[in-house]
């Protein structure tokens, strides 16, 4: 969302943004780019004081367009921006979302029918929400976008170095929150094959989350203490990817994984599950491979290929950056929503 609104033409788009609890860290960004940053202070679940402020906040703007992001604000976004007059609601899905019930998804299909289009990153998105009885047809489908590979910034011995492993280390990396849709039993497992054969592999875990606690309880149980990591939340992560063999996604579903993405943008191939997000991403002997949920031997052996092979780890990575930048560009992205914007502000 902060790449698209400093992304959007100033000429053509006057753009404000609007964040329901709190700004987080990207408001900086925002503030640099002078995009207008309203906080509306929603502090409930159910905020009737909350919904009237965002409301009265869009009768001033009296704008053309609202487009509103994820479950809370698309709720309270689509239902204010209606209440005010607004000719050209859209809403943002941005994930598979298994843990919608019935309340979320009868509000969900409720203001889909009164929402002009709604815009998603990938056909796995799509296909979860007609499932739940959303109209498939207004939908768009546009990719998340990525600039360019800057490089690392880290010195590989000194990285290393710092995490307790030797220079000649053969790294796979794991990005992501710790929760159970990212199976991080089935890496640890596939490493424990894996160590069998390459015995300098170490699998890198980046992200934290509730299942943390569990997994290094796991890993340790089955002794692979000495090849998986747990790294945490990292700040640094398109640094480390560089030194990296490969990528390493496990999940049972995915809207569209950005650790894919930026792993293919530092050159990486991956080895990812075989499901509607990651298909939207990997080219299956192209720029990495897709594996069956749960086939921890398949990761095991897809990766032994790619570490006993250096120019076929190097082609299938430098075919995922090019992938990237033909496809999946933060300009390619920002156009494709201009366009979409401008096509609906055309109509009564």
């Amino acid at each position: 969302m902060t790449l698209l609104a400093t992304g959007l033409p100033r000429d053509r788009f006057d753009v404000h943004v609007a964040v329901l609890t709190h700004s987080g860290p990207l408001e900086a960004t925002l503030r640099e780019s002078n995009i207008p940053l309203t906080l509306i202070g929603k502090r409930w679940k159910i905020d009737p004081a909350a919904y009237l402020r965002l409301k009265r906040h869009i009768q001033a703007l009296q704008p053309d367009i609202v487009h509103t992001w994820l479950f809370a604000a698309n709720a309270y976004g689509r239902r204010a921006a209606l209440s005010a007059g607004v000719k050209h609601v859209l809403a943002g899905e941005r994930c598979v979302d298994p843990w919608k019930g019935a309340a979320q998804l009868t509000i969900d299909r409720m203001l889909a029918t009164r929402t002009e289009r709604i815009v998603t990153n990938s056909s796995g998105v799509v296909d979860f929400y007609a499932s739940k009885g959303l109209p498939p047809g207004k939908f768009v489908v546009i990719p998340n976008g990525i600039g360019p590979a800057k490089g690392s910034s880290l010195d590989r011995e000194a990285f290393l170095q710092s995490i307790g492993l030797p220079a000649d280390s053969e790294c796979i990396a794991a990005v992501g929150r710790l929760w159970p849709q990212k199976r991080i039993k089935d890496l640890i497992w596939a490493c424990d094959l894996l160590k069998c054969i390459r015995e300098k592999v170490h699998l890198l875990i980046i992200g934290d989350g509730p299942q943390r606690e569990r997994m290094e309880r796991f890993r340790d149980q089955v002794e692979i203490t000495d090849r998986v990591h747990f790294l945490g939340e990292r700040s640094d992560v398109t640094d480390i990817l560089p030194h990296c063999k490969c990528l390493w996604l496990g999940s049972s579903y995915e809207g569209q994984s950005n650790a894919i993405m930026e792993a293919m943008n530092a050159g990486l191939p991956v080895v990812a599950t075989d499901i509607p997000g990651n298909r939207d991403l990997v080219v299956p002997d192209q720029t990495g491979y897709l594996v069956d949920v749960g086939d921890r031997a398949a990761f095991a052996q897809r990766t032994l290929a790619l570490l006993e092979n250096s120019e076929l780890a190097t082609r299938l990575g430098a075919a995922g950056q090019q992938r990237l930048r033909e496809h999946f560009s933060v300009e390619q992205m920002v156009g494709r929503h201009a366009e979409l914007y401008e096509s609906l502000a055309r109509t009564v």
